[in-house]
């Protein structure tokens, strides 16, 4: 069977691109220079040089030598079933491009919260080193996107479990920042999402595996992949210099200090000292507990990068001694709520949660289980969601939007809905 290990293998071939979104964009411009012929499908295509997977695409795909399938798609999809049954080969752009010469220069973050954080602070670790750095991947764009300037310097890619289990070979440096639920939907359950998550441990080349230092992930060590080190959280001061609050940003922050200590050979020492020289021009990631600012007597905060319940809990501890009215809610991927039931059930300050989504539904049910006693609104909107939080908040609370789900239920992406979150409480100050 064919099986490309590089994008100039393709030569000559027919080739599938399955899923035309960012990433499958992103491919066919790589690929645009190479002689070879080539097959788009979506499964709900907008543009009309697309198949439709339900409409001659899949067939399409079928007579190709080689599919690269975007990350959204699941392994689960009855398409992909299809395809594999045919025993047409299924590969990614991303595992084609991390071959040998270039994986020497990736960082690859990935993790069921932290990942995006983590990613930003070893990028702005290793210039604060005078070290070239970008963040590519999914805190950026594709790193073969040819409008992507990947021929040097240090590469920080930020990797999802769908990508996961695509990649054959490791970047030489693997960060694990936390294993919880994500995703269910998609990997058909926890523990294969777990294995799939960490299955970036156990790729091919040699590579330095760093993992914070948690019972969870102590409990999988025996299978993680490449040369393991455990973590454990910084207890500096470095983190709260960065601007970056709670204690699982010192143990993003410890990740970033390792990672960036073994890519260029120098001591955590000397990256922390070199960090806190630059500290003041740290920008921390839009969307992860951004203060919006006060209105009638509420802080209003952004954590609407939290997508999965592990970083919803992590906010709530933030704010462990206020009361806290809490959004939740969004698109539904079959991800178990009981633990963050359980966290808000096990609050002391008075906490409000206002749920919205399919996500929500389920949210609120959890925690109408977990602590009858809590209020939960049921909206249907962000708007409503403000003006419940507005209405029904306990004088001097945090309003925490932390929805512990994805935005595609009503937006295209976590920064819209962010967005709309901001410019709701903006129009209300």
């Amino acid at each position: 069977m064919f099986r490309p290990t590089g994008f100039s293998d393709l030569v000559g071939r027919r080739v599938g691109i399955y899923g035309y979104g960012v990433e499958g964009r992103a491919t066919a411009a790589r690929l645009a220079p190479l002689d070879l012929d080539l097959v788009l499908v979506d499964d709900a295509p907008s543009d009309p040089d697309v198949l439709a997977t339900d409409n001659g695409g899949l067939e399409a795909l079928l007579g190709c030598d080689v599919v690269l399938k975007s990350p959204g798609i699941s392994q689960l999809a009855a398409s992909v079933s299809a395809l594999r049954e045919a025993h047409v080969p299924l590969t990614s752009a991303l595992n084609l491009w991390l071959t040998a010469d270039v994986r020497e220069r990736v960082i690859g973050i990935t993790g069921t919260k932290g990942k995006s954080t983590t990613t930003s602070l070893i990028t702005f670790f290793l210039t604060a080193l005078g070290e070239p750095a970008t963040a590519v991947g999914n805190i950026g764009a594709p790193p073969y996107d040819p409008a992507v300037e990947t021929s040097s310097g240090w590469l920080v890619l930020e990797m999802s479990s769908f990508q996961c289990v695509d990649l054959t070979t490791a970047p030489a440096i693997v960060v694990l920042t936390a294993l919880g639920s994500d995703h269910l939907d998609w990997h058909g359950s926890l523990e294969q999402y777990r294995h799939d998550k960490l299955s970036i441990t156990r790729a091919a080349g040699a590579h330095v595996t760093l993992v914070a230092d948690t019972p969870t992930l102590r409990d999988y060590a025996d299978v993680l992949g490449g040369e393991v080190h455990f973590v454990p959280s910084d207890t500096s001061e470095l983190a709260a210099a960065l601007h970056l609050l709670g204690d699982h940003s010192r143990s993003n922050v410890a990740l970033a200090l390792a990672a960036a200590a073994q890519a260029t050979g120098r001591s955590a020492e000397t990256v922390r000292e070199a960090v806190l020289a630059a500290a003041d021009s740290f920008v921390p990631l839009p969307g992860r507990l951004t203060p919006l600012g006060t209105v009638d007597g509420l802080r209003f905060v952004d954590d609407g990068l939290a997508t999965s319940p592990l970083p919803t809990i992590a906010a709530l501890a933030v704010f462990a001694t206020e009361p806290v009215t809490l959004i939740v809610g969004g698109f539904d991927r079959g991800v178990e709520y009981e633990i963050l039931a359980d966290a808000v059930a096990n609050r002391g300050p008075s906490t409000t949660v206002i749920a919205m989504g399919p996500a929500g539904r389920r949210m609120a049910a959890a925690i109408r289980t977990s602590a009858p006693a809590v209020p939960v609104h049921d909206v249907a909107t962000m708007a409503e969601a403000v003006r419940v939080a507005k209405a029904e908040s306990e004088p001097g609370a945090v309003v925490l939007f932390s929805p512990a789900a994805p935005s595609f239920d009503q937006y295209r992406n976590w920064r819209e809905r962010s967005e709309d979150f901001a410019r709701l409480v903006a129009s209300t100050a």
